[in-house]
């Protein structure tokens, strides 16, 4: 079975601003940016902090996320982050009743 390890992943930084990326590898990444070496945009706005984040089986996938999610308004982005980890708590529950 492939493992899925292709990432779409949103930063949220000092600033209370969110950036979004791909990744293969969540907490190098994550190091990287609060370091001063990942994105420009996060340089000057550490520390960052893992907001959310999906796993996708390939990377065009993961990278398709990332563009449309980067698309959408603030209050947007917002509500499907919100929905999302509403629709992963419902999921996570429904496994453990089995």
């Amino acid at each position: 079975m492939e493992k899925h390890n292709h990432y779409f992943y949103v930063l949220k930084c000092a600033d209370g601003s969110l950036y979004a990326g791909y990744t293969n590898d969540l907490q190098k990444r994550l190091t990287t940016h609060n370091s001063g070496k990942g994105a420009k945009y996060t340089r000057a706005r550490r520390p960052v902090e893992l907001y959310y984040h999906e796993c996708f089986a390939t990377k065009r996938e993961a990278m398709q996320q990332e563009y449309r999610f980067k698309t959408w308004t603030r209050k947007k982005k917002d509500l499907y982050i919100e929905e999302m980890r509403i629709e992963k708590e419902a999921a996570h529950e429904n496994t453990e009743k089995l």
